[in-house]
């Protein structure tokens, strides 16, 4: 603002313009200038139609003008304000009077001396001709000479002051234009980051990507509130060295106590956002606990903003600049807090769309059981049949969309068996041409009963794979005799899958067969009633959790319980977990939800009693435990990881590690 009316050259010329620059400003009334001289003019405001102002309104115009004419000099204008609204009049009428400019004062001295200088030359030359050309008339052009010279130079330096101010304008334009498009891009790139992922974890790490690579501040954080509502977590950053992520790691604001006065309680308990200028001015205010973490993390000043969904807090957003030195401003403000709702509200859907899913699965994990519950010979047959499926897909690199989808077909593929009597399906000796018959009708019946569940998204075909399973390869199988590549993928995999768990699981009429007769009769099949590249892979994967070799565990000696906070990250997700023991291949982290087999992980963990840097290093998931698949039964949820990449450094702090435990040395 300034800039721009200074680049007006004088107030005359700023008023002139009012007019037309008002509407930049206000929306609310019309303005109107006359210049009445050179240091005066008269502007009239009437407001638009259907808006009523209120006086103050007066005194803020009044207010402006003053600072118009201020910033041309240091006077305060004279304003008359002798027609006002709210005195009855049609509009409000200022009288703006302002002290001239001294490139005015001195090209007024400089007329005026012409004038005058020319009448007593004149005058001169009447008496005495000679004396007045040889004294008083150069002596005259000498002094209108300097006065027009002191009014030119005065008059160029308010030039070049208003240029000086226009090119400054220029640039801080410029400037401003560069921030918002990149502020645009950012809010693009957000949209963009928060509106594919579903998991919470997947997002904050997009989020703060964003933030990163956008927004001008050295650091950042983004922290939530756990699922009690009691504490505040770190869940993601930017910026922060390896000791600060751990310490923050292991830092848990609470929510729930009276005596939490820290600022990012404050904020998160009264939704408003803080800009603290100097962290010194907190000492005394916060906990000491709170206020050592400050000087830990080396921070000066700092942005805490509320994450808000639906009118309730979830979290807070927080930069700094530790570096740069840029001041944080109230713009910087606003832009976090125009960021932070987007947060919350994709942060919500996410939770929403968790709980949906969890839903959805336990509803359909409870469809099954109660199929499988009616003998209990066959009780877990839908369990373990999704689990030798899902193992299939890991084996064959079957998609993450389509093992998902072969896993909930899977779990169903027998539900039609709710329509067969128990008389036939608990029968203790084989079954007549007629029973079976009866049998057969399942899988038509499962169909026709899951269909009525209008499957949507990717699931929308798992009615056709769960009939499909008992298809054969040469077109021998039922219900509708499909052959080769007519039977979906998703099929193929159960079948095998159902076949093998049927055989090698007690039956009223038959005790369980050996695994091993059981891989010979399932390539016996293959080729005619089973797709031979499934047959093979699915003994791969059998043969792997049979094979104690193919697990990380070497055996006692090499291995020690270790518990210590892990924190894992994948090229797409992060999250924190609790190792359970330790070797110098791998370890075995519990974490609420496994990362697929196969995947590869980073890895930041510390030991305990060392004096030594965190530990970091690639690994990859070997084995996996979760409710469908409990490869070690005595270990909960969670990952079996070998390390693939490690520092020199890194694998000498952890052999010697070991072998101080093993010895007794720590424990």
């Amino acid at each position: 603002m300034r800039q721009y009316i200074l680049g007006l050259v004088g107030p005359a010329h700023a008023f002139n313009l009012i007019r037309n620059a008002s509407s930049k400003f206000t929306r609310s009334s019309q303005y109107q200038s006359r210049r009445l001289s050179d240091n005066s003019v008269e502007v009239l405001v009437t407001p638009n139609p259907g808006i009523e102002e209120k006086p103050f309104q007066c005194e803020n115009r009044m207010g402006f003008f003053e600072a118009v004419c201020m910033m041309f000099n240091d006077n305060i204008p004279v304003i008359d304000h002798s027609e006002c609204l709210f005195k009855g009049d049609r509009y409000c009428r200022y009288v703006i009077s302002w002290k001239p400019s001294a490139a005015d004062l001195w090209g007024k001295s400089r007329d005026i001396s012409a004038f005058a200088l020319t009448g007593a030359c004149g005058a001169a030359a009447f008496w005495n001709p000679i004396l007045t050309a040889q004294t008083l008339l150069p002596a005259s052009v000498a002094v209108v000479a300097a006065l027009a010279y002191k009014a030119r130079t005065k008059e160029n330096l308010e030039l070049r002051r208003s240029l000086d101010n226009l090119f400054d304008s220029s640039d801080k334009l410029i400037e401003q234009m560069n921030i918002n498009y990149s502020n645009s891009l950012m809010h693009n790139e957000i949209g963009q980051a928060i509106s594919a992922p579903t998991e919470v974890d997947e997002i904050l790490a997009n989020v703060i990507l964003v933030l990163e690579n956008r927004l001008d501040f050295d650091r950042g954080m983004i922290m939530l509130a756990n699922k009690e509502h009691d504490q505040l977590l770190f869940r993601t950053g930017f910026g922060y060295t390896s000791n600060q992520l751990q310490m923050l790691n292991s830092v848990a604001f609470h929510l729930d106590k009276p005596s939490s006065r820290g600022v990012f309680v404050v904020a998160f308990h009264e939704q408003r956002p803080f800009l603290i200028d100097d962290v010194q001015n907190l000492a005394g205010k916060l906990s000491q606990r709170s206020y050592s973490l400050i000087e830990k993390l080396g921070a000066r000043s700092f942005i805490c903003c509320p994450i808000i969904c639906e009118g309730k807090s979830i979290g807070v957003l927080a930069v700094d600049n530790l570096k740069s030195k840029r001041q944080l401003q109230q713009s910087d403000v606003s832009l976090l807090m125009g960021i932070a709702p987007m947060l919350g509200i994709s942060i919500r859907n996410a939770d929403l769309l968790l709980t949906k899913e969890r839903q959805f699965h336990s509803t359909l994990e409870v469809l099954a059981a109660t199929i499988d519950a009616r003998d209990p010979l066959t009780a877990g047959h839908s369990k373990m049949v999704t689990e030798y499926a899902v193992g299939i897909c890991n084996t064959l690199n079957v998609s993450e969309e389509e093992t998902e989808r072969i896993r909930v077909a899977a779990l169903l593929h027998d539900y039609g068996k709710i329509g067969v009597p128990d008389a036939i399906l608990k029968k203790k000796g084989r079954l007549t041409e007629e029973e079976y018959e009866v049998v057969k009708t399942h899988a038509s019946q499962t169909q026709s009963i899951l269909e009525g569940i209008h499957f949507e998204g990717i699931y929308h075909n798992i009615p056709a794979i769960a009939a499909a399973h008992h298809e054969s390869i040469d077109g021998s199988g039922y219900p509708l005799g499909l052959k080769g590549d007519d039977i979906p993928l998703g099929s193929l995999i159960i079948a095998v899958a159902d076949f093998f768990e049927a055989i090698t699981s007690m039956r009223h009429y038959r005790d369980p067969m050996p695994v091993g007769i059981a891989y010979k009769v399932l390539r016996q099949h293959s080729g005619t009633r089973f797709d031979s590249q499934i047959v093979e892979g699915f003994i791969r994967y059998h043969q792997k959790q049979q094979d104690p070799l193919h697990n990380i565990d070497p055996g006692p000696p090499l291995r020690v319980p270790l518990r210590t906070d892990v924190s894992l990250r994948t090229h797409s997700h992060a999250t924190k977990g609790l190792s359970e023991d330790l070797s110098k291949s791998g370890m075995f982290v519990s974490v609420p939800e496994p990362v697929k087999e196969g995947a590869l992980i980073k890895l930041h963990f510390s030991l305990p009693g060392v004096d030594s840097p965190p530990i970091e290093a690639l690994a990859q998931v070997v084995w996996t435990n979760n409710s469908g698949n409990k490869a070690k039964p005595n270990f909960p949820t969670g990952n079996g990881l070998l390390f693939t990449e490690m520092e020199k450094p890194a694998e000498e702090t952890l052999h010697n590690f070991i072998e101080q435990v093993e010895s007794g040395i720590l424990h």
